[in-house]
């Protein structure tokens, strides 16, 4: 399969994964576990925002064949994939408490981000070293949006 339309399973996968979310009580979980604060709403809004820039920017990629679209699409949905993934294994390890989610992220979100890196690479869309920095990047926002989200930019309690 071609990168441009295997993209398309990481909105399935997020949509899946937020499913998981919300039938295991994420927003309570991150009181109770992440010492954060995360509304029910503000937790649909987000995934919802989200969900949309990773429609975006998924249509980006599969139409165009520029690099900077295939950067961009991998640095946004690393992220919410890849990175997401190990934020919630890490979670349920130290915590020794399932964190909502680590099904589908370990089922979808992990394979499929690392396909999407081989696929970028095969496809000549990234090299290795264009698919590490989208990566990079991913990661900066991923502990962006947990800092304002969990936090709200407050360092969060020991």
């Amino acid at each position: 399969m071609r990168f441009e339309r295997f993209l398309w399973l990481m909105p399935a996968a997020f949509a899946f994964h937020i499913a998981e979310e919300t039938l295991g009580g994420f927003p309570a979980w991150v009181g109770d576990q992440m010492h954060g604060s995360m509304s029910g709403p503000m937790f649909a809004v987000n995934n919802a925002v989200f969900m949309a820039i990773l429609l975006a920017v998924v249509a980006w990629a599969a139409r165009s064949r520029s690099r900077l679209s295939a950067f961009v699409c991998l640095a946004w949905a690393s992220g919410n994939l890849f990175w997401d993934f190990w934020v919630h294994l890490l979670t349920t390890v130290f915590q020794g408490v399932y964190s909502p989610g680590l099904l589908t992220a370990t089922l979808f979100y992990y394979p499929i981000s690392l396909w999407v890196a081989w696929l970028a690479v095969r496809d000549q869309r990234l090299t290795r070293a264009g698919v590490a920095c989208a990566f990079a990047v991913g990661c900066a926002l991923m502990l962006l949006v947990m800092w304002a989200g969990l936090w709200h930019f407050h360092l969060p309690p020991h």
